[in-house]
Protein backbone atom coordinates (compact mmCIF):
# COMPACT_ATOMS: atom_id res chain seq x y z
CA UNK A 1 0.00 0.00 0.00
CA UNK A 2 1.43 3.14 -0.68
CA UNK A 3 0.19 6.82 -0.47
CA UNK A 4 -0.34 9.44 -2.64
CA UNK A 5 -1.01 13.07 -2.41
CA UNK A 6 -3.95 15.14 -3.16
CA UNK A 7 -2.40 17.34 -5.16
CA UNK A 8 -0.60 14.74 -7.22
CA UNK A 9 3.15 16.74 -6.91
CA UNK A 10 4.66 14.25 -4.13
CA UNK A 11 6.24 10.94 -5.04
CA UNK A 12 4.45 7.75 -3.53
CA UNK A 13 5.02 7.00 0.23
CA UNK A 14 5.09 4.41 2.59
CA UNK A 15 2.92 3.66 5.60
CA UNK A 16 5.50 5.03 7.88
CA UNK A 17 6.55 7.49 5.83
CA UNK A 18 3.52 9.10 5.67
CA UNK A 19 2.86 8.56 9.53
CA UNK A 20 6.45 10.33 10.21
CA UNK A 21 5.77 13.58 7.49
CA UNK A 22 1.92 13.98 8.45
CA UNK A 23 1.66 16.64 5.28
CA UNK A 24 3.26 15.97 2.03
CA UNK A 25 5.70 18.51 0.36
CA UNK A 26 3.01 20.07 -2.37
CA UNK A 27 0.93 20.75 0.35
CA UNK A 28 -1.77 18.28 -0.26
CA UNK A 29 -2.66 15.93 2.37
CA UNK A 30 -1.80 12.15 1.87
CA UNK A 31 -4.71 9.27 0.53
CA UNK A 32 -3.96 5.96 0.12
CA UNK A 33 -3.52 5.15 -3.28
CA UNK A 34 -6.77 2.80 -3.02
CA UNK A 35 -9.33 1.95 -0.91
CA UNK A 36 -8.87 -1.62 0.73
CA UNK A 37 -12.39 -3.85 0.77
CA UNK A 38 -13.28 -5.30 3.53
CA UNK A 39 -15.46 -8.37 2.95
CA UNK A 40 -18.90 -8.14 3.83
CA UNK A 41 -19.14 -11.21 5.88
CA UNK A 42 -15.77 -10.13 7.94
CA UNK A 43 -17.51 -6.58 8.79
CA UNK A 44 -20.96 -8.73 9.95
CA UNK A 45 -18.00 -10.55 12.16
CA UNK A 46 -17.10 -7.56 14.36
CA UNK A 47 -19.94 -7.78 16.73
CA UNK A 48 -18.73 -10.64 18.35
CA UNK A 49 -14.80 -9.01 18.18
CA UNK A 50 -13.26 -7.15 20.60
CA UNK A 51 -12.30 -2.93 19.74
CA UNK A 52 -8.58 -3.97 19.79
CA UNK A 53 -9.36 -6.81 17.50
CA UNK A 54 -11.53 -4.99 15.14
CA UNK A 55 -8.72 -2.17 15.34
CA UNK A 56 -6.31 -4.41 14.18
CA UNK A 57 -8.44 -6.30 11.28
CA UNK A 58 -8.99 -2.51 9.77
CA UNK A 59 -5.65 -1.10 10.07
CA UNK A 60 -3.77 -4.06 9.19
CA UNK A 61 -5.09 -3.27 5.33
CA UNK A 62 -3.02 0.35 5.54
CA UNK A 63 0.76 -0.32 6.80
CA UNK A 64 1.96 -2.52 3.96
CA UNK A 65 5.65 -3.74 5.43
CA UNK A 66 6.24 -0.77 7.62
CA UNK A 67 5.36 -2.47 10.91
CA UNK A 68 5.06 -6.29 11.75
CA UNK A 69 1.50 -8.01 12.71
CA UNK A 70 2.67 -8.26 16.08
CA UNK A 71 4.35 -5.44 16.43
CA UNK A 72 1.03 -3.31 15.58
CA UNK A 73 -0.89 -5.46 17.94
CA UNK A 74 1.34 -4.64 20.51
CA UNK A 75 0.74 -1.68 20.12
CA UNK A 76 -2.75 -1.39 19.41
CA UNK A 77 -3.35 -3.52 22.96
CA UNK A 78 -0.82 -1.40 25.07
CA UNK A 79 -2.82 1.98 23.33
CA UNK A 80 -6.18 1.37 25.02
CA UNK A 81 -5.05 -0.49 28.10
CA UNK A 82 -5.72 3.02 30.22
CA UNK A 83 -8.92 3.40 28.66
CA UNK A 84 -11.61 3.65 31.36
CA UNK A 85 -14.11 1.70 28.98
CA UNK A 86 -13.74 -1.90 28.01
CA UNK A 87 -15.46 -1.17 25.43
CA UNK A 88 -13.05 1.90 24.04
CA UNK A 89 -16.12 3.30 22.42
CA UNK A 90 -19.36 1.96 24.02
CA UNK A 91 -22.87 2.86 22.26
CA UNK A 92 -25.45 4.27 24.37
CA UNK A 93 -28.85 4.58 23.39
CA UNK A 94 -30.77 7.78 25.10
CA UNK A 95 -33.75 7.68 22.79
CA UNK A 96 -35.80 5.91 19.88
CA UNK A 97 -33.16 4.43 17.88
CA UNK A 98 -31.03 7.62 19.15
CA UNK A 99 -27.37 6.64 20.29
CA UNK A 100 -24.43 8.36 21.63
CA UNK A 101 -21.14 7.18 20.88
CA UNK A 102 -18.77 7.43 23.68
CA UNK A 103 -15.65 8.56 22.65
CA UNK A 104 -14.01 10.10 25.33
CA UNK A 105 -12.86 7.17 27.70
CA UNK A 106 -9.12 8.24 26.83
CA UNK A 107 -6.92 10.19 29.20
CA UNK A 108 -7.52 13.48 28.28
CA UNK A 109 -11.18 12.86 28.14
CA UNK A 110 -11.90 13.62 23.96
CA UNK A 111 -12.25 11.03 20.93
CA UNK A 112 -8.30 12.38 19.66
CA UNK A 113 -7.08 9.90 22.50
CA UNK A 114 -8.69 7.18 20.17
CA UNK A 115 -6.34 8.04 17.31
CA UNK A 116 -3.65 9.27 19.08
CA UNK A 117 -2.55 7.30 21.64
CA UNK A 118 -1.75 4.55 19.00
CA UNK A 119 -0.42 7.32 16.77
CA UNK A 120 2.25 8.12 19.31
CA UNK A 121 3.13 4.54 19.80
CA UNK A 122 3.47 3.78 16.14
CA UNK A 123 5.23 6.76 15.81
CA UNK A 124 8.08 5.92 18.73
CA UNK A 125 8.44 2.26 17.29
CA UNK A 126 8.81 3.74 13.45
CA UNK A 127 11.39 6.65 14.65
CA UNK A 128 13.56 4.18 16.97
CA UNK A 129 13.92 1.98 13.26
CA UNK A 130 14.80 4.73 11.57
CA UNK A 131 17.06 6.81 14.12
CA UNK A 132 17.22 10.84 14.80
CA UNK A 133 14.86 13.41 15.95
CA UNK A 134 11.02 14.25 15.49
CA UNK A 135 9.65 17.71 16.19
CA UNK A 136 5.94 17.40 16.11
CA UNK A 137 4.53 20.63 15.31
CA UNK A 138 0.62 20.57 15.98
CA UNK A 139 -2.59 23.39 15.96
CA UNK A 140 -4.91 22.61 18.30
CA UNK A 141 -8.60 24.41 18.65
CA UNK A 142 -8.92 22.65 22.20
CA UNK A 143 -8.45 18.56 22.08
CA UNK A 144 -5.36 18.10 19.78
CA UNK A 145 -3.10 19.53 21.83
CA UNK A 146 -3.96 17.73 24.84
CA UNK A 147 -4.07 14.62 23.16
CA UNK A 148 -0.69 14.98 21.55
CA UNK A 149 0.84 15.85 24.89
CA UNK A 150 -0.22 12.75 26.71
CA UNK A 151 0.76 10.43 23.50
CA UNK A 152 3.94 11.89 23.15
CA UNK A 153 5.00 13.89 26.78
CA UNK A 154 8.19 12.56 28.09
CA UNK A 155 9.64 10.16 24.53
CA UNK A 156 13.10 10.68 23.60
CA UNK A 157 14.09 12.59 20.12
CA UNK A 158 10.58 13.99 20.39
CA UNK A 159 9.84 17.81 20.41
CA UNK A 160 6.45 18.65 20.70
CA UNK A 161 5.24 22.27 20.03
CA UNK A 162 1.42 22.83 20.33
CA UNK A 163 -0.46 26.11 19.07
CA UNK A 164 -4.17 26.92 20.89
CA UNK A 165 -5.72 30.29 20.21
CA UNK A 166 -4.94 32.28 23.26
CA UNK A 167 -8.12 32.95 25.51
CA UNK A 168 -10.70 30.48 23.23
CA UNK A 169 -10.48 27.30 24.93
CA UNK A 170 -12.22 25.87 27.77
CA UNK A 171 -10.34 26.20 31.19
CA UNK A 172 -9.66 22.56 31.52
CA UNK A 173 -8.77 22.34 27.59
CA UNK A 174 -6.10 24.84 28.47
CA UNK A 175 -4.79 23.39 31.47
CA UNK A 176 -4.62 19.40 30.04
CA UNK A 177 -1.50 21.26 27.85
CA UNK A 178 0.06 24.27 29.82
CA UNK A 179 -0.09 21.81 32.82
CA UNK A 180 1.25 19.26 31.16
CA UNK A 181 4.80 18.53 33.10
CA UNK A 182 7.04 16.87 30.40
CA UNK A 183 10.18 18.87 29.63
CA UNK A 184 9.82 18.37 25.62
CA UNK A 185 6.56 19.93 25.43
CA UNK A 186 6.42 23.58 24.14
CA UNK A 187 2.65 25.34 24.34
CA UNK A 188 1.96 28.89 22.65
CA UNK A 189 -0.51 30.61 23.01
CA UNK A 190 -1.38 32.83 19.98
CA UNK A 191 -3.17 35.73 19.48
CA UNK A 192 -4.93 34.58 17.12
CA UNK A 193 -7.94 31.86 15.71
CA UNK A 194 -7.50 28.49 15.18
CA UNK A 195 -7.34 29.60 11.68
CA UNK A 196 -4.29 31.68 12.29
CA UNK A 197 -2.63 28.84 14.04
CA UNK A 198 -3.29 25.85 11.16
CA UNK A 199 -2.36 28.74 8.46
CA UNK A 200 1.23 29.25 10.62
CA UNK A 201 1.66 25.47 10.99
CA UNK A 202 0.99 24.87 7.09
CA UNK A 203 3.54 27.49 6.52
CA UNK A 204 6.12 26.03 8.69
CA UNK A 205 5.63 23.09 6.89
CA UNK A 206 5.58 24.37 3.30
CA UNK A 207 9.19 26.19 4.04
CA UNK A 208 11.09 23.27 3.14
CA UNK A 209 14.89 24.72 4.61
CA UNK A 210 13.26 24.89 8.22
CA UNK A 211 10.76 21.87 7.95
CA UNK A 212 14.05 19.75 6.85
CA UNK A 213 16.32 20.88 9.42
CA UNK A 214 13.63 21.11 12.13
CA UNK A 215 12.41 17.43 11.32
CA UNK A 216 9.25 18.77 11.40
CA UNK A 217 6.07 16.21 11.26
CA UNK A 218 2.69 16.76 11.93
CA UNK A 219 0.10 14.93 14.24
CA UNK A 220 -3.33 16.62 13.53
CA UNK A 221 -5.86 14.96 11.50
CA UNK A 222 -3.73 15.95 8.61
CA UNK A 223 -1.63 13.09 9.53
CA UNK A 224 -3.64 9.83 7.19
CA UNK A 225 -3.07 7.75 10.29
CA UNK A 226 -5.26 9.79 12.56
CA UNK A 227 -8.20 8.96 9.90
CA UNK A 228 -7.20 4.93 9.37
CA UNK A 229 -7.59 4.88 13.39
CA UNK A 230 -10.83 6.61 13.80
CA UNK A 231 -12.28 4.88 10.88
CA UNK A 232 -12.28 1.95 13.36
CA UNK A 233 -15.19 3.08 15.53
CA UNK A 234 -17.31 3.67 12.62
CA UNK A 235 -17.26 -0.21 12.46
CA UNK A 236 -17.71 -1.25 15.79
CA UNK A 237 -20.34 1.13 16.20
CA UNK A 238 -22.62 0.04 13.15
CA UNK A 239 -22.20 -3.76 14.17
CA UNK A 240 -24.21 -3.31 16.73
CA UNK A 241 -27.30 -1.91 15.34
CA UNK A 242 -30.06 -3.51 13.10
CA UNK A 243 -29.75 -1.35 10.32
CA UNK A 244 -27.35 1.00 8.35
CA UNK A 245 -26.95 3.50 10.56
CA UNK A 246 -26.90 7.58 10.20
CA UNK A 247 -24.03 9.18 11.73
CA UNK A 248 -23.86 12.96 12.92
CA UNK A 249 -20.30 14.11 13.52
CA UNK A 250 -19.92 17.44 15.66
CA UNK A 251 -17.12 18.95 13.03
CA UNK A 252 -14.40 21.46 13.09
CA UNK A 253 -11.59 20.11 10.43
CA UNK A 254 -13.49 17.86 9.03
CA UNK A 255 -11.39 14.86 10.13
CA UNK A 256 -13.69 12.73 12.10
CA UNK A 257 -16.37 12.83 9.96
CA UNK A 258 -14.11 11.91 6.77
CA UNK A 259 -13.19 9.06 8.91
CA UNK A 260 -16.52 7.46 7.88
CA UNK A 261 -16.34 8.24 5.11
CA UNK A 262 -13.10 6.48 4.38
CA UNK A 263 -15.32 3.36 6.45
CA UNK A 264 -17.71 3.33 3.69
CA UNK A 265 -15.11 3.22 0.97
CA UNK A 266 -14.16 0.63 2.75
CA UNK A 267 -17.64 -1.57 2.42
CA UNK A 268 -19.45 -0.34 5.22
CA UNK A 269 -22.82 0.31 4.78
CA UNK A 270 -23.76 3.85 6.06
CA UNK A 271 -27.25 5.67 5.33
CA UNK A 272 -25.57 8.91 5.31
CA UNK A 273 -23.17 11.45 6.96
CA UNK A 274 -24.89 14.24 9.21
CA UNK A 275 -22.26 17.45 9.47
CA UNK A 276 -22.97 19.44 12.60
CA UNK A 277 -21.17 22.95 13.05
CA UNK A 278 -21.55 25.39 15.41
CA UNK A 279 -22.47 28.99 14.20
CA UNK A 280 -18.65 28.69 12.34
CA UNK A 281 -21.15 27.01 9.42
CA UNK A 282 -18.16 27.01 6.38
CA UNK A 283 -19.03 23.22 5.86
CA UNK A 284 -23.16 23.60 6.37
CA UNK A 285 -22.52 26.51 4.54
CA UNK A 286 -20.77 24.34 1.64
CA UNK A 287 -23.01 21.49 1.46
CA UNK A 288 -25.80 23.14 1.49
CA UNK A 289 -25.38 26.43 -0.96
CA UNK A 290 -22.44 24.94 -2.73
CA UNK A 291 -19.86 28.00 -1.80
CA UNK A 292 -17.18 26.93 0.43
CA UNK A 293 -16.07 30.51 1.97
CA UNK A 294 -14.37 31.22 4.60
CA UNK A 295 -15.67 33.94 7.15
CA UNK A 296 -14.30 35.01 10.75
CA UNK A 297 -14.16 32.59 13.68
CA UNK A 298 -16.66 33.17 16.11
CA UNK A 299 -15.66 31.92 19.57
CA UNK A 300 -18.93 29.60 20.86
CA UNK A 301 -19.87 27.20 23.57
CA UNK A 302 -18.09 24.52 21.63
CA UNK A 303 -14.66 25.95 20.85
CA UNK A 304 -13.08 22.75 19.25
CA UNK A 305 -15.32 23.37 16.58
CA UNK A 306 -14.83 27.17 16.45
CA UNK A 307 -12.93 27.18 12.50
CA UNK A 308 -13.67 28.53 9.53
CA UNK A 309 -10.87 26.60 7.30
CA UNK A 310 -11.36 22.92 7.39
CA UNK A 311 -8.57 20.99 6.22
CA UNK A 312 -9.85 17.60 5.73
CA UNK A 313 -12.46 18.65 3.33
CA UNK A 314 -9.41 18.36 0.67
CA UNK A 315 -9.99 14.89 1.30
CA UNK A 316 -13.17 14.52 0.51
CA UNK A 317 -13.03 17.22 -2.65
CA UNK A 318 -10.41 14.75 -3.86
CA UNK A 319 -12.87 11.56 -3.57
CA UNK A 320 -15.93 13.98 -5.09
CA UNK A 321 -13.93 14.89 -7.79
CA UNK A 322 -12.99 11.22 -8.66
CA UNK A 323 -9.42 11.47 -7.63
CA UNK A 324 -8.50 15.36 -9.66
CA UNK A 325 -5.07 15.89 -8.20
CA UNK A 326 -4.96 18.74 -10.95
CA UNK A 327 -8.28 20.14 -10.18
CA UNK A 328 -7.80 20.02 -6.58
CA UNK A 329 -4.40 21.77 -6.74
CA UNK A 330 -6.44 24.78 -8.53
CA UNK A 331 -9.19 24.75 -6.30
CA UNK A 332 -7.33 24.58 -3.19
CA UNK A 333 -5.03 27.61 -4.74
CA UNK A 334 -8.04 29.65 -5.44
CA UNK A 335 -9.25 29.16 -2.16
CA UNK A 336 -5.95 30.26 -0.41
CA UNK A 337 -5.83 33.69 -2.89
CA UNK A 338 -9.89 34.04 -1.81
CA UNK A 339 -11.25 32.32 0.75
CA UNK A 340 -13.75 31.06 -1.44
CA UNK A 341 -14.51 28.59 -3.44
CA UNK A 342 -17.77 28.07 -5.80
CA UNK A 343 -17.95 23.89 -5.87
CA UNK A 344 -18.64 22.27 -9.39
CA UNK A 345 -22.14 20.68 -9.55
CA UNK A 346 -20.41 17.15 -10.53
CA UNK A 347 -18.64 17.91 -7.28
CA UNK A 348 -21.40 18.95 -4.97
CA UNK A 349 -23.64 16.36 -6.36
CA UNK A 350 -20.71 14.09 -5.01
CA UNK A 351 -20.49 15.34 -1.65
CA UNK A 352 -24.34 15.57 -1.07
CA UNK A 353 -24.36 11.80 -2.27
CA UNK A 354 -22.26 11.15 1.58
CA UNK A 355 -23.02 14.10 3.68
CA UNK A 356 -25.73 16.25 5.04
CA UNK A 357 -25.30 19.27 6.99
CA UNK A 358 -26.79 21.57 9.93
CA UNK A 359 -25.75 24.47 11.65
CA UNK A 360 -26.60 25.13 15.42
CA UNK A 361 -26.22 27.77 17.41
CA UNK A 362 -25.43 28.39 20.90
CA UNK A 363 -28.89 28.70 22.07
CA UNK A 364 -29.65 25.74 20.73
CA UNK A 365 -26.60 23.82 22.51
CA UNK A 366 -27.43 25.02 25.51
CA UNK A 367 -31.38 23.66 25.20
CA UNK A 368 -30.17 20.28 23.94
CA UNK A 369 -27.91 20.17 27.02
CA UNK A 370 -31.01 20.93 29.66
CA UNK A 371 -33.62 18.86 27.49
CA UNK A 372 -31.01 15.79 27.50
CA UNK A 373 -30.35 16.12 31.01
CA UNK A 374 -34.19 16.30 31.48
CA UNK A 375 -35.15 13.67 29.73
CA UNK A 376 -32.80 11.38 30.72
CA UNK A 377 -30.39 12.30 33.57
CA UNK A 378 -27.73 12.33 31.63
CA UNK A 379 -24.87 14.86 31.06
CA UNK A 380 -23.22 15.94 27.58
CA UNK A 381 -20.80 18.65 26.65
CA UNK A 382 -21.72 21.44 24.39
CA UNK A 383 -19.86 19.85 21.45
CA UNK A 384 -22.20 16.29 21.66
CA UNK A 385 -24.77 19.09 22.21
CA UNK A 386 -24.46 19.95 18.55
CA UNK A 387 -24.67 16.58 17.29
CA UNK A 388 -27.73 15.48 18.93
CA UNK A 389 -29.62 19.06 18.37
CA UNK A 390 -28.40 18.35 14.41
CA UNK A 391 -29.42 14.64 14.60
CA UNK A 392 -32.97 16.15 15.67
CA UNK A 393 -32.97 17.87 12.23
CA UNK A 394 -32.08 14.76 10.17
CA UNK A 395 -34.63 13.62 8.02
CA UNK A 396 -33.45 9.30 8.94
CA UNK A 397 -37.03 7.81 9.09
CA UNK A 398 -38.38 6.36 12.88
CA UNK A 399 -36.91 3.07 12.30
CA UNK A 400 -33.31 4.28 11.11
CA UNK A 401 -30.95 4.23 13.58
CA UNK A 402 -29.12 7.51 14.37
CA UNK A 403 -25.50 7.69 16.24
CA UNK A 404 -24.22 11.21 17.51
CA UNK A 405 -20.87 11.17 17.85
CA UNK A 406 -19.71 12.36 21.57
CA UNK A 407 -16.87 13.70 21.53
CA UNK A 408 -15.88 15.17 24.74
CA UNK A 409 -16.63 14.17 28.12
CA UNK A 410 -18.89 17.08 29.65
CA UNK A 411 -16.62 17.71 32.88
CA UNK A 412 -14.33 19.38 30.21
CA UNK A 413 -16.55 22.02 29.78
CA UNK A 414 -18.02 22.94 33.49
CA UNK A 415 -19.44 26.38 32.33
CA UNK A 416 -21.51 25.84 29.63
CA UNK A 417 -23.26 22.89 32.16
CA UNK A 418 -23.93 25.31 34.63
CA UNK A 419 -25.52 27.60 32.08
CA UNK A 420 -27.46 24.90 30.70
CA UNK A 421 -28.87 23.18 33.69
CA UNK A 422 -27.28 24.87 37.00
CA UNK A 423 -24.97 21.93 37.74
CA UNK A 424 -21.89 20.81 36.61
CA UNK A 425 -20.18 17.45 36.59
CA UNK A 426 -17.23 16.49 38.49
CA UNK A 427 -14.02 16.60 37.37
CA UNK A 428 -12.74 12.90 37.06
CA UNK A 429 -9.43 11.50 39.30
CA UNK A 430 -7.50 11.27 36.40
CA UNK A 431 -7.63 14.74 35.98
CA UNK A 432 -7.15 15.88 39.47
CA UNK A 433 -3.34 17.52 38.98
CA UNK A 434 -4.71 19.90 36.63
CA UNK A 435 -5.03 22.45 39.19
CA UNK A 436 -2.30 21.63 41.20
CA UNK A 437 0.41 21.68 38.53
CA UNK A 438 2.06 25.09 37.51
CA UNK A 439 1.28 26.09 34.29
CA UNK A 440 3.88 27.13 30.70
CA UNK A 441 2.73 28.48 27.75
CA UNK A 442 4.03 31.55 25.84
CA UNK A 443 1.85 34.41 24.36
CA UNK A 444 3.24 35.19 20.47
CA UNK A 445 1.55 37.37 18.21
CA UNK A 446 -0.28 35.86 15.11
CA UNK A 447 2.69 35.88 12.99
CA UNK A 448 4.60 32.99 11.36
CA UNK A 449 8.23 34.44 12.21
CA UNK A 450 7.66 34.68 15.70
CA UNK A 451 6.70 31.33 16.05
CA UNK A 452 9.24 30.20 14.29
CA UNK A 453 11.61 32.03 16.23
CA UNK A 454 10.25 30.40 19.12
CA UNK A 455 10.89 26.75 17.70
CA UNK A 456 14.65 27.66 16.59
CA UNK A 457 15.74 28.63 20.30
CA UNK A 458 13.87 25.04 22.04
CA UNK A 459 15.18 22.59 19.80
CA UNK A 460 18.54 21.17 20.26
CA UNK A 461 21.61 21.78 18.51
CA UNK A 462 24.21 19.74 16.99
Amino acid sequence: MNYLSTRGATEPHSFGSVLLGGLARDGGLFMPEFWPRIPADEIASYGKLSYQDVAFRVLSRFIGASFAADDLKADIAAAYAGFDAPEIAPLVEIGPNLYLLELFHGPTLAFKDIAMQLLGRLFARKLAQRGGRATILAATSGDTGSAAIAAFGDLPNIDVFVLHPHGRVSEVQRRQMTAAPFANVHNVALEGSFDDAQAIVKSLFADREFAARANLTAVNSINFVRIAAQCVYYFTASAGLRAPPVFVVPTGNFGDVFAGEAAMHMGLGLEELVVATNANDIMARALNEGVYAAGQARPTLSPSMDIQVASNFERALFEASGRDAAWVTQAMTMFGQDRRLVLPKPILTALRARYAAHAVDDSETLATIKRVHAQTGRLIDPHTAVGVAAAGKTKAGGQQPVVVLSTAHPAKFPEALIRATGISCPLPERLSALYENEERATVLPNEGGAVRSFIETRLPHP
